[in-house]
Order: C-alpha cells, then structure tokens, then sequence
C-alpha cells in the first residue's frame, strides 16, 4: 500500500511554497506525482469608471484579478516544486472547496495548510469543511514545517469508524516508520483499550506499541498532544469529528483543536 499521487493545496501565503517542499519531498518518498491546485472566485465588488456599467467592469476586473493570483501561485508552486518530472497544476475560476473536492478523486492524499485569518482569499478553505467532504486523507500542515520524516508517528486512538479509517488511511505511513505509538486518552470516561489495533497494526508488519494518557482535567487535544511529543512523534494520526462536527463547533473537541493549534503535522480522515 502506497501514495501513488499526492495533491496539495495552494495559495498566495508565505507558508505555501513550504506545504509544497513538504509534499514534494513526500512524493519522492513514495515515487508518487504531485498535484497542485489553486481555486478563487471573483469579488464582484470593484466600483465602476465613469459611464462604464457596473457589473460589466466588475466582472472584467475581478476575473483579472482571479486569474492574476492563479498565475502567481502556479509559479510559486514550480518554484518549490523544483524540476521534479512528475509534477501537474490545476487551477480555475471556481469557489475553492467543491473545486478541491472533484479534484481529489485523482489523489490519494491531500495536503493543506491551517486556515488563516485574515489571509490571502485564493483558496481560503476551512480544513475541517475538506476532511468532511473529500473522501480522502488530510494532512495538515501546520506553519514553518516544510518537510514530514514520520519515522516516529504517533496514533490517537478511540474505537470509532473514523479513528480506523485514519488507521487504514495512514498505513503507507506506518509501514515506513521505525516506531508507531497508539495513544489512548483517559478524558474521564476512560481510555479505549488499544490491544486490538495494535495487533492489527503488528499483523501488517508495523511495529507499534500504545501508552495510556491521563487528561488530569486538560482538553483531550491538549493530552494528545503532549504525548505524542513525549514520544518524539512528527506525525499524529486521528480520526476526525468522531462526535459530529455540530457538537464539536459548539461545544469543543479534539479534531477542531488539532487543526487550530497542533504543532505537529497531522493526517486526519473522517
């Protein structure tokens, strides 16, 4: 099991060309190709010159601008991309999410960065709205990182639907780690027994052990974290939005804390 293509998002912020060296460095990993995409749709809200209708400047200057920012993040992405060979661009007049989401039927992970504000409108998609609707694995990049070894990976586990996808999902991973962790938390309801996804893991040749991690009244996130670092992880695999997206919007929850704060890269699939 392999990536055999690996799609990353683009836009114009300083921490793209890195979200690029990262997953170009991962395609050489995997010998896969790498995809960039880039969407944007016009603002419409350019004020016109003169007798010139509104709407029909508007609508000139702001395609122009579009397709000004995709020519830019197109040579941003060459440039970081380097004289890889098996390297494609995507781009189009379109709002960002659903033009992502039917590309990424030719990927089989996609990688993004945390969404920023303010900051640059070309894709300016939210990471918990990707991993809801792609149907692929999510890494998320977080800023300053530009390069994933994820020969440590550490596993968040809880034994729902989504924590197995984003095992199964990580497996490319996980076979090429030299040690995997499975971290069960204790956020006061007690922590999932870890004995069977360790024996599955170690039945596909993966070393894996687990530890237990006590929240001691901290957020969840908060101890998945720390133990992931305790255990010199660069990669934290975790199901997303196993308690519905609505609970976590409202209430909080492991997933909405992990794409805002973890300083680690995570791969994350619902």
């Amino acid at each position: 099991m392999t990536f055999a293509s690996i799609m990353v998002a683009m836009d114009l912020s300083p921490e793209a060309r890195d979200r690029v060296r990262l997953a170009g460095h991962l395609a050489d990993d995997f010998r896969a190709r790498l995809i960039g995409v880039a969407a944007e749709t016009p603002a419409y809200a350019v004020p016109p010159v003169g007798p010139t209708p509104a709407s029909a400047y508007a609508l000139t200057a702001s395609n122009e601008t579009v397709l000004n920012d995709l020519r830019q993040a197109h040579v941003a992405f060459e440039e970081a991309a380097g004289n890889r060979s098996r390297v494609e661009w995507r781009s189009n007049i379109e709002l960002p999410l659903p033009f992502l989401v039917a590309q990424a039927a030719a990927a089989d992970l996609v990688v993004v960065g945390r969404k920023t504000e303010p900051g640059p409108m070309l894709f300016s998609v939210d990471p918990g709205d990707l991993v809801m609707r792609l149907g692929r694995p999510v890494l998320v990049v977080p800023p300053g990182v530009d390069h994933l070894d994820a020969k440590r990976v550490a596993v968040g586990w809880k034994d729902t639907l989504e924590a197995r996808r984003a095992v199964w999902d990580a497996l490319p991973f996980l076979k090429r780690a030299s040690q995997v962790v499975v971290i069960s938390v204790d956020d006061g309801d007690g922590a999932a027994d870890p004995r069977d996804i360790v024996g599955l893991l170690q039945a596909q040749d993966v070393y894996a052990t687990s530890v237990q991690k006590d929240a001691y009244g901290s957020a969840a996130s908060e101890a998945l974290v720390d133990a992931a670092s305790e255990q010199a992880a660069d990669l934290l695999v975790a199901g997303a939005y196993g308690h519905g997206r609505l609970r976590e919007w409202a209430f909080g929850g492991v997933t909405r804390d992990l794409l805002a704060y973890a300083p680690i890269c995570c791969l994350m699939s619902h």
